[in-house]
């Protein structure tokens, strides 16, 4: 299978130097994650991809594929990423593990496809790192279907104040060398949309996030 290119998409100068540090680490990335994702991650992409429903379902953000192995089957899946080394790497992966899934190169803030296109939207640790997010999660509004879903797992601020002030300091330096904010308030950013109910994992700690959004 090929990586399809969107061609319609053009990215503003904040996606553009996100994408450039996304594309350096790309062949790297899993090595760099490895020691959260074995610690934290893993769990938390099954009870993430377990809540998915539908016939069609979009993973928007999908790097390298990490989330391959929790795919449930029997189901359409497009994927989507902006950065075409990471969308490489997933394609070597699908290929690997003979994953049945369409891979797209996209922007999340500028999504192609029609309204309410998709049963469930899904992501893990994208808005952190999206220029716009608010826009980005009204494209997700946006194609989810009428009684469908977005599903996150998100990393945010702390609510506790020495912990977010110390988010606040290290951000620019954490975005400048991986393109990831460390100080979002995804869930706040969710409820701005026009979700009629927004449920956070009862699971979930401080810091880190499995957000439910019905449309």
């Amino acid at each position: 299978m090929m990586i399809i290119l969107n061609s319609t998409v053009f990215m503003k100068p904040e996606s553009t130097i996100i994408k450039q540090r996304y594309e350096r680490i790309a062949p790297f990335f899993d090595l760099l994650e490895a020691p959260m994702e074995g610690l934290f991650f893993k769990p938390w992409r099954a009870r993430l991809w377990v809540k998915a429903t539908g016939h069609h379902i979009l993973e928007v953000g999908v790097g390298t594929g990490k989330n391959f192995d929790y795919y449930p089957k029997d189901v359409r899946i497009t994927a989507i990423d902006f950065s075409p080394k990471m969308l490489k790497q997933a394609s070597q992966t699908r290929d690997r593990k003979h994953i049945q899934v369409e891979l797209v190169l996209m922007d999340v803030q500028s999504l192609p496809y029609a309204d309410n296109s998709f049963d469930t939207v899904i992501a893990s640790f994208v808005f952190c790192s999206v220029p716009l997010p608010i826009k980005g999660l009204k494209e997700l509004y946006r194609v989810c279907k009428p009684g469908g879903q977005v599903l996150l797992l998100e990393h945010v601020i702390s609510s506790k104040p020495v912990f977010a002030w110390a988010m606040n300091m290290l951000n620019p330096i954490v975005v400048k060398l991986l393109g990831v904010n460390i100080n979002r308030n995804t869930v706040k950013n969710v409820k701005a949309c026009a979700f009629s109910t927004v449920r956070i994992d009862e699971r979930c700690g401080d810091i880190l996030k499995l957000i439910e959004a019905k449309k």
